[in-house]
């Protein structure tokens, strides 16, 4: 049997879509990671990962399940919804590289002021830092009611603020780097499976054996 047989579009899908699913489970990881952290899940760009990983682990179980079993009309809407799938990830990983440190402040600096005060403390004491940014006219900056182990040690404690921009910064890059590297992989899936799902299935017709 050459490469380009039944049995070798049949592997090579069915490795693919086990690729998909491994690729669904790390968005999904990253992003809740990155989501952890409240001031992060304010950037909705993350829900969005949050339900592309979800449905490429969907579709990839269907893949799976469609080229073990050779089923044209499970083939037929694998290609269909991988097709979108492809869409929206590459348009939402571009979207993640795309948001600078800039934006990335904006929206921490406004999600911090809408927090409740035991919130903002919670982080505080969870990050190991006081306070947002040195900037944060039109509103103070008030220090004394941190109580963060940092107070004990030292009467200098780091900006919150940049910590978490690290955690935001790290997990977009993460997000938008794999999302955009195997979104062109799946442009390869809807290939190979078109390419199976047109090819004869040699158990059906034992002859060819012959």
């Amino acid at each position: 049997m050459v490469c380009g047989g039944f049995a070798c579009s049949k592997n090579a899908l069915c490795a693919l879509n086990v690729v998909y699913m491994l690729v669904g489970l790390l968005l999904i990881g990253v992003a809740a990671w990155g989501k952890g952290l409240g001031l992060v899940s304010s950037i909705h760009i993350i829900g969005g990962v949050i339900a592309v990983g979800v449905f490429l682990l969907l579709i990839a179980v269907a893949g799976l399940v469609g080229a073990v079993n050779h089923h044209q009309v499970l083939l037929f809407f694998y290609m269909i919804i991988l097709g979108l799938v492809f869409i929206f990830q590459f348009g939402i990983s571009c979207s993640c590289l795309a948001i600078n440190r800039s934006k990335q402040t904006d929206v921490i600096n406004a999600s911090w002021w809408v927090m409740s005060n035991s919130t903002r403390h919670e982080l505080e004491r969870s990050f190991d830092c006081c306070g947002l940014f040195n900037l944060t006219a039109p509103y103070p900056q008030d220090d004394t009611s941190c109580s963060a182990m940092c107070k004990t040690r030292s009467s200098a404690c780091q900006m919150c603020g940049e910590k978490f921009l690290k955690h935001s910064d790290k997990a977009l890059k993460i997000l938008g780097g794999v999302g955009l590297f195997f979104s062109f992989t799946e442009i390869l899936g809807v290939w190979l499976a078109m390419r199976f799902r047109n090819q004869k299935d040699p158990r059906a017709n034992p002859s060819a054996f012959l």
